[in-house]
């Protein structure tokens, strides 16, 4: 299966409609996107939305979101979905590794990743990738809606 990884610029048809496909799989929680949200998503400087292509089909994304802070420039790679489809075809991978020559070109000092535990197949992937586990504890705030 031949991959190609492009970023998003324009949003049409397609781009949601492969939203609407993708964004249940990472989430049962993800609320789906229009066309004016993904055209803002697609605009913000500070992150690069990449997709993946096999055979002319949308089958996966990620987000790459560097922001400089006093320590440095720093990435992380959010929402990183694949289709289940294309599971276990390298799509994964081939947005994985366009991120990290992306944020590496940027001069970012680190590029991270969270993964729940229960997502065996994307660890290993991310692993053999040369992430590196850390021991580290994330917590989060959220606002009340």
């Amino acid at each position: 299966m031949a991959v190609t990884v492009e970023t998003l610029t324009e949003v049409d048809d397609e781009i949601v409609e492969a939203f609407d496909r993708l964004l249940p799989q990472l989430s049962q929680m993800a609320k789906p996107l229009d066309r004016e949200a993904l055209a803002q998503l697609a605009s913000t400087e500070s992150t690069t939305v990449l997709v993946a292509r096999s055979d002319g089909k949308i089958v996966g994304t990620l987000s790459l979101v560097m922001f400089p802070i006093p320590s440095g420039l720093r990435a992380r790679i959010e929402d990183v979905v694949v289709d289940d489809s294309a599971r276990g075809q390298g799509v994964g991978a081939a947005l994985i590794e366009e991120a990290k020559t992306r944020a590496s070109a940027a001069g970012a000092r680190t590029l991270d990743l969270t993964s729940r535990a229960s997502r065996s197949a994307a660890n290993r992937l991310y692993e053999r990738l040369g992430f590196q586990l850390r021991e580290s504890r994330v917590y989060r705030f959220a606002p009340a809606d």
